[in-house]
């Protein structure tokens, strides 16, 4: 019996031609394409002071001071993305091509709120508030994971239409 060929069914590429060329032009890929790295580099200085507040007891305002500027920057990264799926995509937010990311970085700016609202409304103690700090740190690694797989598929993609 002969080996059973593969029938791949092609996906739809992440951008269209039109879309493509949007994005090769617009502005707002070069500030995305500087702010993510800014913004992981803030995330991996942060979360090392945070856990060292953890473990040992010492840092708690750099600690701190060091979250909200992570969640800054989230706010920051998140409103040009969603000028950039505009410029794109036609739409700021839940564009069918970024939907599910979308959708996760709501959670992720969820947590990072909540952060910034027990901070300032002392409904958390100190511990329970880098607990749930690294919460939202958590979520933010899965939702920069969701986001590089989608850069790998548009270079993928990209190789294959040139």
């Amino acid at each position: 019996m002969p080996p059973k060929a593969k029938h791949a069914k092609r996906k739809e590429p992440l951008y269209n031609s039109a879309q493509r060329a949007r994005r090769d032009e617009s502005a707002w890929t070069l500030i995305q394409g500087i702010l993510a790295p800014l913004q992981f580099l803030v995330f991996l200085v942060s979360l090392a002071l945070v856990l060292r507040y953890m473990a040992t007891g010492a840092g708690y305002q750099i600690a701190t001071s060091s979250v909200l500027l992570k969640t800054l920057f989230l706010y920051l990264i998140m409103i040009t993305g969603a000028i950039w799926e505009k410029a794109v995509f036609g739409q700021y937010l839940f564009a069918p091509a970024f939907f599910w990311e979308d959708v996760f970085s709501f959670g992720v700016i969820a947590l990072h709120t909540a952060y910034v609202i027990a901070l300032f409304s002392g409904a958390l103690s100190p511990q329970p508030l880098m607990w749930l700090a690294l919460a939202a740190y958590a979520a933010y690694v899965i939702n920069a994971g969701q986001f590089l797989l989608k850069l790998r598929a548009a270079r993928l993609d990209a190789a294959v239409t040139q």
